[in-house]
Formats: structure tokens, C-alpha cells, sequence
């Protein structure tokens, strides 16, 4: 779990590089001014491209040729390694749905506030996570409800 949530962070990096780092907004800016709706919306094709290229190369790897290995070990541990890596795109598969959403989101005058109480999710936490619907509050207390009827 940790690697596939490494490799998310990697290619959100990968992706702010791509336009140029952090947005950085000025003091007396609105908060989701048009500056900022283009940062993110730009931000957020920049991370679908970056996912969209790395499944690309897995699938040209898998293209390449089935597992060969000749000794069973080395089979066993390329076979746990593919499956890793396939899990990873599964992932990556359903953030690209999270990622179209943030983007109809941006073009529907609604992203960056809270899908829950209609605040504002805030700059740095949209700058983590560019897909978050809720803020910090909202996810927590979703996050105990959750928990909550699990354990139920």
C-alpha cells in the first residue's frame, strides 16, 4: 500500500514539474480566482498524462513477451512484481476518474469547495491533493463514520 500511494505522490510531482511548480497566489487574490481554476486545471492534465504514459510502458512490457524465467524463484518474484505493478494502474485506473471529475468540477464553477458543508477545501490541501472534494474536517468526520459502521 505504501508504494502504490509513493508512486501516486511520484508522478502528482512529476506532474507540478511538468507547469512549473506550486501556485503561488498573491495577497489580495479571491480564493478560486481564474489564475488559480487554470493552475489546477492545468495541474490536473499534467497528472492524467503522467498516469495515461505509465500505463502506456507497463502495457508495452506486457506486450513484450511473457515471463521467462528459468529458475522458479526468479519466476515467483517477476510474477509478485507484475502483480504489483497491475494493482498500481488498477489505481491509477479509478484516479483518473477522481481526476475527470476535478476537472468537470473546475468548468462547473464548483471545485475547490466542500462537497459537504460548501466551504472552501483551501489552497494547500487542494496543492496535496488535487482531487480532494472535502476539507480537512469534512474527510475526517467522513473517515470516523466510516470506521464507525464497519466496526458495526
Amino acid at each position: 500500500m505504501a508504494t502504490a500511494l509513493s508512486d501516486d505522490i511520484d508522478v502528482l510531482a512529476k506532474a507540478k514539474r511538468a507547469i512549473g511548480g506550486a501556485y503561488v497566489s498573491t495577497e489580495n487574490e479571491p480564493y478560486m480566482s481564474e489564475a488559480q481554476q487554470d493552475y489546477f486545471r492545468k495541474l490536473l492534465h499534467a497528472w492524467k498524462r503522467s498516469i495515461l504514459e505509465a500505463a502506456a510502458g507497463t502495457l508495452q512490457q506486457l506486450q513484450d513477451g511473457p515471463i521467462r524465467e528459468p529458475d522458479l524463484n526468479d519466476r515467483a518474484s517477476s510474477e509478485t512484481d507484475w502483480g504489483i505493478e497491475l494493482r498500481t494502474r488498477d489505481r491509477q485506473r479509478k484516479l483518473i476518474a477522481k481526476i475527470d471529475s476535478a476537472l468537470r468540477r473546475i468548468e462547473e464553477g464548483e471545485y475547490g469547495y466542500c462537497e459537504v458543508t460548501g466551504e472552501p477545501i483551501g489552497l494547500g490541501r487542494l496543492e496535496a491533493r488535487p482531487i480532494a472534494t472535502m476539507t480537512v474536517e469534512a474527510q475526517e468526520a467522513h473517515e470516523r463514520r466510516e470506521k464507525i459502521s464497519r466496526d458495526d
